[in-house]
């Protein structure tokens, strides 16, 4: 259950990033794209993810909804609803807790990030663990992090 919304939730914010870059004009060759990507995707869920995520059809392509434009830049938009809270374990460890299955999805965000302050994470079901090298890199992390996430 917990890999399905991962896989839910990122496929999601690649098809966002995907309409916000390129032009896509059907749901097959979202499906083509999606899949030269990494993501299992069906026209189906493919249909399924544009109703939910409000996509429209304007003339030959897809757009996205206006209110939704900012999620194209913002690669936390899916995913910021999941952190419940933010900690600091020592000098050189962030700890983030998330609702239950969408840790994973929150660590890629991060990871795609490529935040010089960040070495690396590891996620579990519920939490998310961030190293950072020095205490002035910990700190400009938990900075950003509750910017991102209003915490």
């Amino acid at each position: 259950m917990a890999a399905e919304i991962h896989q839910s939730v990122a496929r999601r914010a690649a098809i966002l990033r995907i309409i916000g870059e390129s032009t896509v004009r059907n749901q097959d060759e979202l499906v083509k794209v999606l899949r030269k990507e990494g993501f299992e995707a069906t026209q189906s869920s493919v249909s399924r993810d544009l109703r939910e995520l409000r996509v429209a059809k304007a003339g030959d392509r897809y757009i996205l909804p206006a209110q939704d434009a900012d999620t194209v830049s913002n690669p936390f938009a899916a995913v910021a609803k999941f952190v419940l809270e933010i900690k600091t374990a020592g000098t050189s460890l962030t700890v983030l807790k998330t609702t239950t299955g969408t840790a994973q999805s929150v660590a890629v965000a991060i990871d795609s990030s490529e935040w010089p302050e960040v070495v690396g994470t590891l996620s579990g079901d519920d939490t998310i663990f961030i190293a950072t090298d020095e205490p002035k890199d910990q700190k400009k992390l938990r900075e950003r992090l509750r910017g991102i996430f209003g915490i």
